[in-house]
């Protein structure tokens, strides 16, 4: 089938077209961020002084602390929301409404971000005109809010490619729930839960609409500080830090490869 498939005419074609779209773009970016001219169309020669300059760039290094604060907050808390959202509805008896409640934890990827970050602002205004409190915890809060589907898909996933054959055993052995989910579904479970929480962080790490609406002042993260830089104009400076966000990506995914590759043994 796969090779039908290959013989189809243009398919390689095709897929050669898709890559290139792809990642042509992303190796332009990565090739003048070594250019040394600020001309980001120009090459002259190749300089690390873009690189140096980005990280002597005060701007810059808070934006990545907040980003980074946000990302780890949120990845905690919409992962174990998100385990026990997957627990609650692969390891229970069949309930009316499952399907709805699948939907429900769902629904977040389907609505237009920009209709998930106006409710967001609404309701936040709200408890802060009820409150009087204000801070960097909202935006914490919608950040682990929006990450929870996407932490939920992979750890479902596992869950349900997961047999009941060592729980069960576990059980008739006279373990208490506690233990058998301590020391077996959980360790099963682990390759699930660390690619929700690593997408989950790459996802908050990369907002931009739900963090435009929510954050108050001095709350800019990297994305913003990034949108802010371009509309006085692209500089090899925006590409160098760039490209150090997409070698995090690639080390982010090495990693996961490591890991879940290691869990599985």
């Amino acid at each position: 089938m796969v090779r039908d498939l290959k013989a189809m005419l243009g398919f390689n074609a095709t897929a050669w077209i898709c890559i290139v779209t792809l990642y042509l773009p992303i190796l332009v970016l990565i090739a003048f961020s070594f250019n040394a001219n600020r001309s980001v169309v120009l090459w002259t020669e190749f300089s690390l002084d873009w690189y140096v300059k980005a990280m002597d760039n005060d701007g810059i290094r808070n934006a990545a602390w907040v980003s980074v604060k946000i990302a780890l907050f949120a990845t905690v808390i919409s992962t174990v929301a998100a385990t026990m959202a997957a627990l609650a509805t692969t390891r229970t008896k069949r309930f009316a409404g499952q399907g709805m409640v699948y939907g429900i934890i769902n629904q977040p990827l389907m609505i237009p971000e920009i209709v998930t970050a106006i409710a967001t602002l609404s309701l936040f205004a709200l408890v802060k005109r009820m409150t009087g409190l204000t801070g960097i915890g909202y935006l914490m809060l919608a950040h682990a809010a929006f990450c929870i589907p996407f932490a939920y898909m992979p750890i479902r996933a596992r869950l349900e490619n997961m047999t009941l054959t060592l729980e069960q055993a576990a059980a008739d052995l006279y373990a208490p729930p506690l233990k058998v989910f301590t020391l077996v579904t959980l360790p099963l479970l682990g390759p699930g839960i660390v690619s929700g929480a690593m997408l989950a962080f790459v996802v908050s790490l990369d907002d931009v609409i739900i963090t435009l609406m929510v954050a108050g002042p001095g709350e800019t993260t990297l994305p913003i500080y990034i949108l802010g830089a371009i509309r006085r104009g692209i500089t090899p400076e925006i590409n160098a830090v760039s490209t150090i966000l997409v070698a995090v990506s690639v080390l982010l995914v090495v990693l996961l490869f490591f890991v879940q590759r290691r869990m599985q043994r």
